[in-house]
């Protein structure tokens, strides 16, 4: 049976990335985007021209009260385009970063990251439960930021260290029907989040290259591929973990 993945941010950026590595290795997929539907049906219209199936979504990560509406509407769209009353793949992908000292970060900074990267991939994994086949995988985004510290990544960090803690408990409490659930912990890599700062600054990709072993600033490329390895039956006893993908940055 042909794989179902859900993303979330699927539209640019590293679930872009994942949507079309998934696509390549034989999935059908599901995105959802935040504003901006022509990315969405961009990535729609790739997918399909790898022979797969796709739709995409609006959705708020950071709203948890749409997360039931969504749940319905997925429900629907299953059983329309696929036949089916459950999707196999759910990747936490959606987010923001907010690059500001701790000293001079605001309870509203603080709060749109919590309803975005912790609350938000706690409800809407919830609101999913049902959806999700026994058997299926989860893969939550967390960040090098998580275990290393720079300045000014306080609070987003924070955020992903609780993913990382929650990617543990949902391993823990979903093994029971079979669903394995792991982090992906990218590095410093060349996209437009944060305002494209490291792929727009030299100064900023030099620091990268300089403090990663391999020598350079990651590329999408080399974080979509990886998560739908981790997704294949070959990583199929790979549960609760934290994999870093960053080229070993400060190693």
């Amino acid at each position: 049976m042909t794989k179902i993945a859900l993303i979330t941010g699927g539209s640019r950026g590293l679930g872009h990335n994942t949507a079309l590595a998934l696509a390549k290795k034989g999935a059908d997929v599901v995105i959802t985007y935040h504003s901006r539907k022509d990315e969405a049906d961009a990535t729609v219209a790739a997918i399909t021209a790898l022979g797969r199936k796709a739709a995409a979504f609006q959705l708020d990560t950071g709203k948890a009260s749409s997360f039931p509406a969504f749940a319905q509407a997925l429900k629907a769209e299953l059983k329309n385009t696929w036949g089916r009353e459950s999707f196999d793949h759910l990747v936490n992908n959606a987010g923001i970063g907010i690059h500001v000292p701790f000293a001079q970060t605001t309870e509203e900074q603080f709060d749109t990251l919590m309803n975005i990267h912790l609350k938000g991939v706690f409800f809407l994994t919830q609101a999913l439960l049902p959806l999700i086949a026994d058997g299926g995988r989860i893969v939550n985004l967390s960040s090098g930021l998580a275990r290393f510290s720079l300045p000014g990544y306080a609070a987003y960090a924070v955020m992903k260290g609780g993913v990382e803690v929650l990617t543990r408990y949902l391993a823990k409490e979903l093994g029971p029907r079979g669903i394995a659930v792991n982090t992906i912990a990218p590095g410093a890599i060349e996209t437009d989040f944060g305002g494209g700062t490291l792929r727009n600054n030299p100064q900023v990709k030099d620091f990268v290259a300089g403090v990663t072993a391999l020598g350079r600033a990651g590329q999408p490329d080399d974080i979509g591929p990886a998560i739908a390895s981790l997704l294949s039956e070959d990583n199929r006893w790979v549960n609760a973990q934290r994999i870093e993908i960053s080229g070993g940055m400060f190693v």
